[in-house]
């Protein structure tokens, strides 16, 4: 059977590692897991008891497209509590994850044969998803003295659209108020769509992320509930558009996904709520944190950005290889621990860097590095 020229995307490499992963767990091995940016905690308690008593009481049928209206003004609150804003719960569009948040505005906002940039390294499904709708990646290579953020002056010509994420995914780094403001100005002057990927806001280790909410309406920002909120397998996220651009991103989510799922978008409700619990993982966070920046260096590992937030830590291991994916290969197949290549990041020069996840247990990400360093030892 025929296919279609859109469906030829590159895989995503970290679900190919944690399929390698899963078979060495198969056979036995003890596997720590530093691939994935999945919190090893699950959706907060008040979230899953809420959904428990739903379930005796309610058929969780479809609900309307934009997502329930109480949800929706619950994300709108989560806009006050963070960043002091007063957001019209109108503009928030819930949404099947960020996966199909990024759908739906890259459908809402460009057409066939249009160019997008982003930031390399940068997260992957963005550069597969926007080619899946025919449109095309730019690359815009960033520097360790960026902190591999994007500049103004680093924009492509003949750009429809910016994706920006800050924190940033695979390396952690948050661009500042001033920075943001600089993207997402350059970005206006030149009549160019801005995206912000938020998914990481919340977990920060020092000065809190700057939303582009707080510098523009003009924008599309995109969260979840997956990283702080701990519900990657629940598929619920969130998306804040123009007020122009709302029945536009309704028509498409009505056709596309009919609506969010009914029992996520339960517990999401009840999550927003259950700050203590998240507070409490993103402490854990920041205990990894300093466990990978001291223990990764003992391990060899010294070409690091440290990261402002996320749970990524994102390594130039050019001194070891030149090819990163068979380096995480052996990392796995001699430490028993699982790392991403850089290749899912930078196609360019992702084969010389690795990203370390440390969104596990504390007992975990010692043992890992425990393992990096053993590893590493016999290595040289």
């Amino acid at each position: 059977m025929l296919s279609s020229s859109r469906a030829d995307v590159d895989p995503f490499i970290v679900m190919d590692v944690m399929e390698a992963a899963r078979r060495a767990e198969a056979a036995g091995r003890h596997i720590i897991h530093m691939e994935v940016g999945q919190p090893s905690t699950p959706a907060p308690s008040g979230a899953r008891a809420a959904l428990a008593r739903a379930m005796q009481t309610d058929a969780l049928g479809y609900t309307v497209a934009l997502g329930l209206p109480e949800l929706r003004r619950g994300i709108a609150d989560l806009y006050r509590r963070w960043y002091g804003l007063t957001l019209d719960p109108g503009r928030v569009v819930v949404t099947a994850g960020s996966s199909a948040a990024f759908l739906l505005a890259f459908t809402a906002l460009f057409d066939a044969g249009d160019r997008v940039g982003l930031g390399e390294p940068g997260y992957p499904s963005y550069r597969q998803i926007l080619r899946a709708l025919s449109l095309t990646p730019v690359g815009i290579p960033t520097r360790p003295e960026d902190r591999f953020q994007p500049r103004p002056a680093d924009l492509p010509p003949d750009i429809a659209g910016l994706i920006v994420a800050s924190p940033a995914n695979p390396s952690g780094t948050m661009l500042d108020r001033a920075a943001l403001a600089g993207l997402i100005g350059a970005a206006a002057d030149r009549k160019i769509a801005f995206v912000s990927d938020e998914i990481y806001h919340g977990l920060h280790y020092g000065d809190r992320a700057v939303s582009a909410l707080e510098i523009s309406d003009d924008v599309y920002v995109i969260n979840s509930f997956s990283k702080y909120f701990s519900m990657t397998g629940w598929r619920i996220g969130w998306m804040v558009v123009p007020k122009d651009h709302i029945r536009t991103i309704e028509r498409l989510a009505q056709n596309m996904f009919i609506c969010p799922p009914h029992a996520s978008q339960i517990a999401a409700l009840a999550a927003l709520d259950c700050v203590d619990e998240t507070e409490a993982n993103r402490a854990v966070y920041a205990e990894n944190r300093a466990l990978m920046l001291d223990g990764l260096p003992r391990a060899g590992f010294t070409r690091i950005a440290p990261p402002d937030g996320a749970f990524y830590i994102y390594a130039d291991v050019s001194d070891f290889t030149d090819d990163s994916r068979a380096f995480a290969a052996e990392i796995l197949d001699k430490a028993g621990v699982a790392v991403t290549p850089g290749l899912d990041f930078d196609p360019r020069r992702g084969a010389r860097t690795l990203r370390f996840s440390y969104a596990r247990s504390s007992t975990d990400i010692r043992e890992g590095l425990a393992r990096l360093r053993a590893f590493m030892s016999a290595r040289r």
